[in-house]
């Protein structure tokens, strides 16, 4: 039970260091934990990033994380789903509150090793209500009755003795373990007394798998939503298991643009069982010949539909694309997500280029790809599409204005758009990608010999929020270089998933390791060091040189990643609206000022701040991103017969 519930606590932070940071991802790219050592020789003009725990035997370990995955994913939450529609939730938190007090003399023992005799007469005491009053532990009346929930383990106390870590192990059912935690789980079991009388010694794994009916979901969409979930976790148990005492102070000043940006871990989905009511299926690509995965939620009658396309390398079932769902749903629209084009499930199996970089390619992809699923669900669900919307945040807010600029020149045979909904796009994104480098480089303004360790404590306050959330609105407590810092290192590593997913299918020679699935870790290190503009520099522009593209041509440049190339075609869109705050992080004054000329007052909300993506928690900037879509009620017009069934050429875009 204990080990089940330290296990959501690792999704949980994982989730928030992966994709609610910045709108990606249960969050759900990922954040390096603190290092069990410091590097002796630092480069003063380089970032040393923190280093996991070892993983000698990776290769096992990636291979028992996949067991666990298909475990959970194809046995555990099916059978979760029948057990909480057959056993109410008070019922499920009994059994667990009664689980947890049977496992008291484990903590007994291991706070009085510790020498922690406050917490040992805390948990006694906890013991003693729960037992009587709370009729055998059933019910937590200590908590009621405020007396401290203290957990202690063999791990924990081993910890305290000193013994290290040692290195990192995937374990067989019960998920991310080390040496000195392994250990402690076998003392543990050892020292309940239950563990000697059969059929009591079963118990615990009742009560862990009652528990675990309740975060199985988060567990699985985790494993979906990640580029590499193993990595994250790994990450994550890291950061709960280096002894160091983190520090909370704010010292310096904040940046209020990227302070406001780690806001967006915020918005996120009001009811649990909102992607429970979703349904998942594929359709085939003509162009690669692959199926594509996208998640939809139909209302019982005709009504319109959202096309909802993420930010940079989100994937269709991370945090703020479900919660955005979520608004869109319970405000009686249809709504369909897909992966970003720059997430590996998108570039893998809908992507005709080896290396998102180009966005007229990208995006081209990305309106085939929706004009597969659109016909797909017009066939499966007559009657119940109506007006269709295009709706997109950050990257995808980006791709959205395109596709509406290129709406006149687009193939008669892709899906068209009653609407195009703008929330957050960038304007430039070479700015955009600029300033990405800029912020993953902020920590360089803190001198050489403390920067490894004021960034592993950036990353520890982190760590900390997660285990004790803030409440909405509270200021976090990061200045400008951390939060800055955060913010790029997030992208970065978003960046390196995109560049291992792309080498391990067409690989361009430039990793001088070995790209292998099962060990990544030294390669990881090494795409780490690539920035933004290297990205583009040394992998795309010879890749699309080879499509015959050049991007040292600045006409071609500005006409793909600049959307003020096409003020003339978005100007004559009237369908076209935009949700935008004024310090936008990827949007310059310049970029500010394009945009009021370019659009109506009545197509544009410019909230004055938010960062990027910061305030969609806001029932403001909610109801403004609902105003957008006013006026979709009717469903489109039918296409012509030979229309639906044209060819998917790549001439739309």
């Amino acid at each position: 039970m204990k080990l089940q519930s330290r296990l959501l606590r690792l999704i949980t932070l994982a989730c928030f260091a992966a994709n609610t940071l910045l709108a990606q991802s249960v969050s759900p790219a990922s954040i390096h934990p603190p290092p069990p050592s410091t590097n002796s020789v630092l480069d003063s003009g380089a970032i040393v990033l923190p280093q996991p725990l070892r993983d000698p035997i990776e290769p096992f370990n990636r291979a028992v994380w996949s067991f666990n995955v298909g475990l959970m994913t194809s046995v555990i939450k099916p059978v979760s789903r029948g057990y909480r529609f057959v056993v109410p939730k008070p019922v499920r938190q009994g059994i667990g509150n009664a689980g947890r007090n049977l496992t008291f003399p484990v903590r007994f023992i291991n706070e009085l090793l510790q020498g922690n005799f406050n917490a040992m007469g805390d948990e006694t005491a906890r013991c003693l209500c729960n037992t009587t009053v709370g009729i055998g532990g059933l019910f937590d009346i200590a908590t009621r009755a405020n007396i401290p929930k203290r957990d202690a383990d063999f791990g924990q106390t081993f910890q305290k003795w000193g013994c290290q870590p040692g290195i990192f192990l995937m374990l067989p059912f019960l998920g991310p373990s080390d040496v000195r935690d392994g250990s402690g789980l076998v003392a543990d079991y050892a020292a309940n007394p239950l563990s000697y009388f059969s059929p009591y010694c079963y118990i615990g794994s009742g009560v862990a798998a009652n528990n675990l009916s309740d975060s199985v979901d988060d567990y699985v969409r985790f494993s979906q939503t990640e580029a590499d979930s193993y990595s994250i976790l790994q990450y994550a148990w890291t950061f709960t298991h280096v002894n160091r005492q983190v520090d909370l102070r704010l010292i310096g000043s904040q940046d209020p643009a990227s302070l406001e940006t780690l806001q967006s871990f915020f918005f996120t989905c009001k009811n649990p069982e909102f992607l429970e009511r979703g349904k998942t299926q594929s359709v085939l690509i003509p162009a690669t010949g692959k199926k594509l995965d996208f998640t939809f939620w139909l209302q019982p009658g005709t009504a319109p539909v959202v096309y909802l396309v993420p930010g940079f390398g989100a994937h269709r079932l991370s945090g703020n694309v479900l919660a955005l769902a979520e608004l869109l749903v319970s405000n009686k629209f249809s709504v369909v997500t897909v992966s970003s084009t720059y997430h590996p499930e998108f570039m893998e199996h809908a992507s005709t280029s080896d290396l998102p970089a180009y966005p007229p390619l990208d995006v081209n992809d990305l309106h085939h790809a929706l004009t597969e699923i659109d016909r797909h669900l017009d066939a499966t669900y007559a009657h119940r599409l109506g007006a269709r919307a295009l709706m997109g945040y950050s990257m995808g807010a980006f791709q959205s204005l395109f596709i509406a600029a290129t709406e006149a020149t687009n193939s008669s045979s892709l899906i068209h758009f009653q609407r195009y909904v703008a929330i957050d796009s960038p304007v430039r994104l070479r700015y955009a990608a600029t300033n990405l480098d800029k912020f993953y480089r902020a920590p360089l303004a803190w001198p050489a010999e403390e920067r490894t360790t004021d960034i592993d404590n950036t990353l520890l306050k982190v760590a900390t929020l997660i285990e004790n959330p803030p409440a909405p609105g509270t200021v976090l407590p990061f200045n400008a270089i951390e939060s800055k810092f955060l913010i790029g290192l997030t992208f970065r590593l978003t960046m390196r998933d995109i560049i291992f997913s792309s080498q391990s299918r067409h690989n361009q020679g430039l990793l001088q390791l070995p790209i292998k699935n099962s060990r990544r870790r030294a390669v990881y290190d090494e795409i780490m060091k690539y920035s933004f503009r290297d990205y583009i520099d040394k992998f795309a522009t010879p890749y699309d040189g080879t499509l015959g593209i050049d991007l040292a041509n600045l006409n071609v440049l500005r006409r793909g990643t600049d959307l003020t190339t096409y003020t003339a075609e978005l100007q004559a869109n009237p369908d076209i609206r935009l949700v935008l705050n004024r310090n936008d992080i990827f949007l310059a004054e310049a970029d500010i000022a394009w945009v009021e000329s370019t659009f109506a007052p009545s197509q544009l909300t410019l909230f004055p701040d938010g960062g990027h993506l910061g305030n969609l928690s806001q029932p403001a900037v909610q109801q403004a991103i609902l105003q957008a879509l006013n006026g979709l009620s009717l469903p489109p017009a039918k296409p012509a017969k030979q229309m639906v069934q044209g060819s998917c050429n790549r001439s739309g875009i």
